[in-house]
């Protein structure tokens, strides 16, 4: 059975004007965990939680000519979406501040030819 991790994570609730988020220290057990590549995203909803499909587009550039499988799906509420969110939004700033600027449109990576 694999060791049990502990990771320090920032504590999601707002902190004060002036104050740094708290750490605190969340017991992890990911001997289970299944990891999956997706370079497609879809985001979906009810007022009550939202619905995150995960897939696999293997024509990135242009119109897919065959439908893209949906491989993994996270249905989760809206409180936890948001946490996410800042986590998704630190970590993107950190590498963007170390490797530079992620340009999400595909026009602009492509080099003439």
């Amino acid at each position: 059975m694999p060791e049990e991790q502990i990771r320090t994570v920032p504590d999601a609730d707002q902190p004060a004007a002036n104050e740094q988020p708290q750490q605190v220290q969340v017991r992890l057990d990911d001997s289970k965990v299944a990891a999956t590549y997706a370079n497609f995203c879809r985001v979906t909803g009810m007022p009550e939680e939202l619905i995150i499909d995960f897939g696999l587009n293997p024509q990135p550039i242009g119109l897919p000519s065959n439908p893209i499988v949906i491989t993994d799906r996270i249905v989760t509420n809206f409180y936890t979406a948001k946490r996410m969110l800042y986590a998704l939004q630190a970590t993107i700033q950190r590498h963007e501040q170390t490797f530079g600027t992620l340009e999400i449109d595909i026009q602009k990576r492509v080099k003439a030819q």
